[in-house]
């Protein structure tokens, strides 16, 4: 009885990570309680962007800080959102956050734009 139970909550657990999984896009995972995309590049979140799904990052501050693109095919999908900027690329948001990379991170797990800007840019956290 013992075993199954703990069976039962550890397939609860699994099926639990698998459906968070599933409702992320596939170029995007979280690992380490951060949010990568698919070559364990760092996402970012920016606190000047004050409208839900919706990019105030331009100019200079997308040369420091690119989007995480959305392919024209991309949906919805949860709390992730395609959301278009007024140049009319397509970019992605989770809970109401447009997601950017820093030009400074190099290698997979960097985290140097963490902070940066007098604190304005966060690693985006699932």
């Amino acid at each position: 009885m013992r075993m199954t139970m703990f069976a039962a909550m550890a397939a609860a657990i699994a099926m639990g990570g698998a459906a968070f999984a599933q409702t992320m896009p596939t170029n995007v995972h979280a690992m380490n309680g951060m949010l990568m995309d698919a070559k364990g590049m760092t996402l970012y979140t920016w606190d000047n962007d004050k409208e839900a799904n919706k990019s105030a990052c331009t100019g200079n501050c997308l040369a420091n800080w690119p989007r995480l693109t959305a392919d024209a095919a991309d949906k919805d999908t949860g709390d992730w959102k395609v959301i278009t900027n007024a140049d009319g690329s397509k970019q992605w948001a989770y809970k109401g956050k447009p997601l950017y990379y820093f030009v400074m991170d190099k290698n997979s797990g960097d985290k140097l734009g963490d902070g940066r800007g007098n604190g304005v840019w966060h690693i985006a956290k699932p």
